[in-house]
């Protein structure tokens, strides 16, 4: 059996180092250490920009070594000016407590929280509520001088626009976060993101300062697309969330399905914990078949899982076929109904309208609810053209009703207007 391999020699074949300080190998080889990576509450949500971090604590969790995630309840009122231009809009406790909680939630189908070495969520506010404002200046704020602080990117970046003192703080608190780690839980590593090596190393500073101890960071490379646009946002324009509500599983699958051919083998990488083996097999399907699109229905099929469920993935699959493959719709799942309710037109049929045929469903009133035809007479000359199916079966210009027979499960009828038009009907 070969070797695990180490978190650096893991991560560095994953292409997910950024930087990291001179004896941090050394340290991890000598033994587990634990390592911590904070989260913005800010949002209800953490989305698919917060998965490269994440997929840091997995891999440490897998190598040996001890996750800590910490949720920031305290910081995140004040927010990180780090990759910012402008002031965020503080949000209140209350929000922001609800928002920590459900960020909990999500961390936790990523990490194993079982056990002496399992994984640990904390949330700053725990020690930050209870810092007095005297004793944080007397205690941390000493140990940097203003000169220090200024030559940070995240406020060199900002000077001119300007930046307010809350803001300004901001790296102190991150650096106490550190500090308060390192002596109650003996956190020795700090992950994120590029953009926050100054904090990182602030932090390592103060540890230094404020009794010593040796400690390290890690910091993971800013991910963009091939055509340089910045990961993680929708065709639309708006971000991919974790959370179903806020992006259904079947977006958030799609969104994988679209990944570029030249990112695929690079978000394999990333966001899977798929093997070296798997991972080179799929970047050679990239290469020989890329019409196949393997390595992308991969990568959305293991992502979607993780973040939502096997049970969603495979729902998210199955409406998939149906929108862009031309699967058959009478195999369709009661799941899948459902969610196709939440992505394409859908309208619940009513009693049949003046002039519709006494028996049957009427095809014309069908297509009017949905919106696929503005009126009868519109829905009249779709159908003399040849342009609409139920369940799959195209329909002619005499088709004006369909049977009760015809229903799908759950009592459903799937209409489609040419190839990628799509409406849904239930019938009471």
């Amino acid at each position: 059996m070969s070797a695990r391999p180490s978190l650096l020699d893991e991560l560095a074949w994953r292409e997910l180092i950024h930087q990291h300080t001179e004896g941090l190998p050394a340290a991890l080889a000598a033994g587990p250490v634990s390592g911590y990576c904070g989260f913005d509450p800010t949002a209800s949500s953490l989305h698919v920009g917060n998965l490269v971090p994440i997929m840091g604590l997995v891999h440490m969790q897998r190598t040996g070594h001890r996750p800590f995630a910490l949720v920031g309840g305290a910081t995140g009122m004040i927010g990180d000016p780090s990759g910012r231009a402008s002031e965020r809009v503080l949000q209140g406790l209350d929000t922001i407590h609800a928002n920590a909680e459900a960020i909990r939630n999500q961390l936790s189908r990523f990490l194993d929280f079982d056990g002496p070495r399992g994984a640990k969520l904390v949330n700053n506010v725990d020690w930050l509520a209870k810092l007095s404002v005297l004793d944080f200046l007397r205690d941390t704020g000493k140990h940097f001088s203003v000169n220090y602080m200024l030559a940070k990117d995240s406020v060199k970046t900002r000077i001119d626009g300007g930046i307010s003192y809350t803001e300004f703080s901001y790296m102190l608190l991150q650096s106490h976060d550190f500090l308060e780690l390192h002596r109650t839980e003996g956190v020795t590593l700090q992950f994120g993101g590029s953009d926050q090596w100054g904090n990182i190393t602030a932090g390592l500073e103060l540890i230094r300062r404020a009794g010593g101890g040796e400690a390290h960071g890690l910091t993971f490379p800013l991910i963009t697309n091939a055509d340089g646009s910045k990961f993680g946002k929708s065709t639309g324009g708006g971000s991919v969330w974790l959370d179903a509500a806020r992006t259904s599983p079947y977006k958030f699958y799609q969104f994988w399905i679209g990944a570029d051919d030249r990112d695929v083998s690079r978000y394999l990488r990333y966001y899977t914990l798929f093997s070296h083996d798997e991972i080179t097999a799929l970047d050679a399907e990239v290469r020989s078949a890329p019409e196949k699109r393997t390595a992308q229905r991969a990568l959305a099929a293991e992502v979607t899982a993780r973040v939502h469920s096997a049970e969603a993935a495979r729902v998210a699959q199955e409406v998939s076929a149906l929108l862009f493959e031309k699967a058959d719709p009478q195999g369709l799942s009661g799941e899948a109904l459902e969610a196709l309710r939440e992505e394409i037109p859908f309208a619940g049929y009513t009693a049949p309208a003046e002039g519709a045929p006494a028996e049957g469903i009427d095809v014309y009133q069908c297509l009017t609810l949905l919106g696929i035809a503005a009126s009868r007479g519109a829905a009249k000359r779709l159908l003399e053209q040849g342009g609409v199916s139920v369940n799959g079966v195209k329909l002619s210009a005499a088709d004006r009703t369909v049977g009760e027979d015809r229903l799908l499960r759950g009592r459903h009828l799937l209409i489609r207007k040419g190839q990628r038009e799509f409406g849904l009907i239930h019938v009471p």
